[in-house]
């Protein structure tokens, strides 16, 4: 009969909610490449704002969000960072976000996470392709995703009368104590 009970007990008894975790700033940055025909550069965040949900009986990423704040680039060129910043129109819009809708663990261990990113006022659906390592109590999340400036309504920035590429690739690293 105890035996009973407690598959009983098993079957009603609800599962634990996710925890929330929050990226940790030193080892979390966002990372973005563009082009122009006379030079490529890079833009780095270190001041990434993410927060996921964890099941801690699966061992999985249920939902993340992402925040990062334009001004907060550095691509080692001021004039640039402050002409992007005019043609990003930061002060208007100043945050790009991700918030995921779901969250799939891949035959190979990597992730796909659905979910919406928001840049420049408007909000596009996207896909994220994302690695997951654990590494001394922590959960690191690596990868990457590409978006056209144009999608977003964003002119592309000129330098000596030739444009950039239309393509922005995005890098990311965030990480999570477990």
């Amino acid at each position: 009969m105890q035996h009973l009970l407690f598959i009983l007990l098993l079957l009603v008894t609800p599962p634990a909610a996710p925890r929330r975790l929050v990226a940790d700033k030193t080892a979390s940055t966002v990372i973005y490449a563009m082009k122009h025909p006379l030079h490529a550069w890079e833009g780095v965040s270190h001041d990434v704002n993410c927060a996921a949900l964890y099941n801690d009986e699966t061992k999985q990423l249920e939902n993340v969000a992402v925040a990062v704040k334009l001004s907060t680039f550095d691509s080692k060129d001021a004039n640039r960072d402050s002409h992007g910043l005019e043609v990003m129109e930061a002060i208007k819009f100043p945050t790009v976000t991700f918030s995921s809708q779901s969250i799939k663990t891949n035959a190979d261990g990597s992730l796909t996470a659905t979910g919406k990113l928001t840049y420049h006022g408007l909000t596009k659906p996207i896909t994220i392709q994302a690695t997951r390592r654990n590494e001394a109590g922590k959960l690191i999340l690596t990868g990457g995703f590409t978006y056209n400036l144009t999608d977003f309504n964003v002119e592309r920035p000129a330098l000596l009368g030739l444009k950039t590429e239309d393509e922005v690739k995005m890098k990311f690293t965030v990480a999570f104590t477990i």
